[in-house]
């Protein structure tokens, strides 16, 4: 299965501006720019590549942990999980941290740790970032 997405720019690094398309649909002409990536610590000028990374990640992990947690016989209720990519200008990106709090019935804090890790190490986003440290922090509500 593949997926794609495409990026299309205009002009030099610093002052020029992008957007984004998705295959699907749900990212249509989103704005990216060196602004939105090193300079708005706020995140409102628009998205960037390590925000879409960590929203990846998040995805993929919950998705992950829910598949783990049902077969444990213990279906989560909800998932809120939350990646934060960090990128250190000229050294690259370095890591993506997980928090996650968990309402799951019928299971306790070290099995809930055990398959979180487990879904860590095992979703295809965790994977594809094998060159940077990844953690997590999970927690049961």
């Amino acid at each position: 299965m593949d997926r794609h997405a495409t990026a299309v720019w205009s002009g030099n690094l610093k002052e020029g501006k992008g957007s984004l398309d998705s295959q699907s649909g749900a990212i249509k002409g989103l704005p990216y720019s060196f602004k939105a990536r090193f300079e708005d610590e706020s995140g409102k000028s628009g998205t960037n590549p390590e925000e879409l990374i960590a929203a990846a990640h998040a995805g993929c992990f919950a998705m992950q942990l829910s598949h783990f947690l049902a077969e444990n016989g213990t279906p989560a209720e909800k998932l809120d999980a939350k990646a934060v990519v960090t990128l250190i200008p000229g050294t690259g990106i370095t890591g993506s941290a997980i928090t996650l709090t968990g309402k799951v019935p019928g299971i306790d804090q070290a099995k809930f740790q055990e398959l979180a890790n487990k879904a860590k190490e095992g979703c295809p986003v965790s994977k594809a970032l094998g060159a940077i440290k990844v953690s997590l922090d999970a927690k049961l509500a």
